[in-house]
């Protein structure tokens, strides 16, 4: 019981602040999701302390990924000209340096690690920022507040139809809880979330329908990759600092493969 009120305990204040911060302004959710960007970049190097031979430059890798993160957060609020993302060209070659002064013998897999860091939670983190800043026809903090609430969704709605109806494993070398069941019973009230988002704000039921799936079927791909990593290492949890959830990796988990699909989701229904 106390395990139980100290998950939901947890999980409402993580709710709480994440939505909080997105609705009350776009400085506190840049704030937020910054806060969130720093604690999972380096939870995501701390995964290679000792699981595995890989050495990664960890340093090197929160101190360009940050530096890349914040270029473009400033580009994005049109602070800066956007030549300054080439920040980035010099940034990324740096990283092979700490190789030749080791003794590594996986320097590539050093560098891939370091680098994949950027791209697994930086650049996802970033585009959920640029969902909510409001310089685009198409930018609100509804964008944001919305996928997270039908990831949420279909994370909640797949557990419970799985547990109760779940027969048909559905990738069990990676996730054996995971039923097929579980994950069409997740996407159909995903759907049903997104119906409910267009009928409350008047924005196109077409582009809430269609973006549910999207973001129901990115969103088990995001956990599944994450178990992957985790199943690699041989770790139940990528981090402690959410009691009764893990890390920060484990809670964005489905939002970091989330977020991409749906940021080109909106940019392609501006478009049309």
């Amino acid at each position: 019981m106390n395990d139980i009120l100290v998950r939901a305990a947890t999980g409402f204040v993580f709710i709480a602040l994440v939505i909080g911060g997105i609705v009350f302004s776009e400085l506190t959710s840049i704030l937020v999701l910054a806060l969130f960007t720093v604690l999972g970049l380096l939870e995501y190097y701390r995964l290679f302390d000792s699981k595995t031979m890989a050495t990664p430059s960890k340093m090197l890798g929160l101190a360009g990924g940050l530096s890349l993160f914040s270029i473009a957060i400033l580009v994005r609020l049109n602070y800066v000209n956007e030549k300054f993302l080439i920040v980035g060209l010099p940034l990324l070659f740096l990283s092979f340096l700490p190789e030749l002064y080791t003794r590594s013998k996986t320097p590539l897999v050093n560098v891939s690690i370091t680098i994949f860091g950027w791209i697994y939670v930086i650049l996802p983190m970033y585009l959920i920022v640029s969902l909510r800043v409001e310089n685009s026809s198409f930018s609100s903090w509804l964008l944001p507040v919305g996928m997270f609430l039908m990831i949420w969704t279909n994370d909640t709605f797949a557990y419970l139809t799985g547990r109760l109806l779940g027969k048909t494993k559905l990738f069990e070398r990676i996730s054996p809880k995971k039923t097929w069941e579980g994950t069409i019973g997740g996407i159909v009230f995903t759907i049903a979330v997104g119906c409910l988002l267009a009928y409350a704000s008047e924005m196109s039921y077409l582009f809430w329908c269609l973006a549910a799936p999207l973001i129901a079927a990115s969103a088990i791909y995001g956990d599944l990759f994450e178990s992957l990593i985790k199943r690699s290492l041989n770790i139940k949890d990528t981090g402690t600092i959410l009691p009764g959830h893990g890390g920060i990796l484990d809670r964005f988990d489905a939002s970091l493969f989330a977020a991409p699909l749906f940021f080109a989701w909106c940019v392609l229904w501006e478009v049309i």
